[in-house]
């Protein structure tokens, strides 16, 4: 593709990655772009399985209608399966709006010799502020301050006020961030602002951080009085925050997470709850979402802080996304080497 060529992009958005934001976008960066827009149904219709792909739009034959004579998919959610691959020849480039192409078959795109890029990054700046206010609901009971006084009317904040109910302040508290990626450093970094003692642990990164680097995650674990959680989900990170590892906190620590649900052992942090070995947790994220209606984490009302997988849900995500993914595409058409490829 060269940059006098015009080249047919299919903006397959969606009702938070907005198809018009990926067409802005792809026609501030690209010269010659014909755009046509698709709109599919998340996130008031749910992603799931779709064929051979983990998470995406049930949404095949709308993908190939729409890829007709296209080079170039921009997408969040659009299935990118065999099916759709073979029935689109002219497709060359997948660009997946997302930290990874979970809606992409890779093995079939190269297969079909398509490109495949994605968008990290996106929504670390978001991810990083959610958990900042997850920990301060967790730490101050802004939730269950909240609930007697907006819906019944009742002015139960006196019991907060005694020395065994008050929270905890960031100023001086001893914080453990197991991770130190993009949303990990960020924390840091408005943690050490807050005056917070930040201590982390990464074997990862290596050079300067915001911080005490600390050498084992025991060692981490023994020395928070709250663990924020930022670990890529590997085989060896699943389950990294067990029974045992709970037991190593102070008793009556804080536990908080924004980044993948199967980073923690749920039952043993109810355990824990359960014990009082952990007093408060703030979760976004779970080993099965929905939460099941049967899970043990509702039964915690006023020491545990539950929301919907939102860490990443601001309207800066939806324009970064389109804008990474354009600038994506324009490299493509004008023969550069590619940023974020995987194929």
């Amino acid at each position: 593709m060269t940059a006098e060529n015009s080249v047919r992009v299919v903006a397959a958005g969606d009702h938070f990655v907005l198809p018009s934001l990926i067409t802005r976008a792809v026609q501030r960066d690209v010269e010659r772009a014909e755009v046509r827009e698709l709109r599919l149904g998340w996130p008031l219709e749910p992603f799931g399985p779709v064929a051979e792909v983990r998470e995406a739009s049930d949404a095949e034959d709308e993908m190939i209608e729409a890829l007709a004579g296209a080079q170039v998919l921009v997408t969040q959610m659009g299935p990118v399966t065999e099916k759709v691959l073979a029935a689109c020849p002219d497709l060359r480039l997948v660009v997946v709006c997302r930290g990874g192409p979970v809606n992409v078959n890779l093995d079939a795109a190269i297969q079909h010799d398509v490109r495949v890029c994605f968008a990290p990054g996106r929504n670390a700046a978001a991810t990083a502020e959610f958990t900042l206010a997850l920990m301060l609901c967790a730490l101050r009971r802004i939730p269950q301050a909240h609930e007697p006084l907006a819906r019944r009317g009742s002015w139960e904040g006196a019991s907060y006020y005694t020395y065994e109910e008050s929270g905890h302040e960031l100023e001086d508290l001893p914080v453990g961030l197991v991770g130190y990626g993009a949303v990990g450093s960020r924390v840091a970094r408005v943690l050490c602002a807050f005056g917070a003692r930040v201590m982390v642990y990464d074997p990862y990164v290596h050079g300067e951080i915001h911080g005490l680097r600390i050498a084992s995650l025991d060692d981490l674990l023994r020395r928070s009085r709250v663990i924020t959680l930022h670990a890529r989900l590997t085989p060896e990170t699943r389950g990294l925050i067990g029974a045992r590892e709970l037991g190593l906190l102070p008793r009556g620590a804080v536990v908080v997470n924004v980044a993948r649900g199967p980073l923690l052992d749920e039952d043993a942090l109810c355990d824990a709850l359960d014990s009082g070995q952990v007093s408060a947790a703030a979760l976004d994220t779970y080993a099965q979402e929905p939460l099941p209606v049967e899970s043990r984490l509702r039964g915690f009302t006023g020491r545990v802080v539950l929301t919907p997988h939102l860490g990443g849900a601001s309207r800066a995500v939806a324009e970064k996304a389109a804008r990474i993914a354009a600038e994506e595409v324009g490299r493509w058409v004008r023969g550069e080497p590619l940023a974020h490829c995987l194929t």
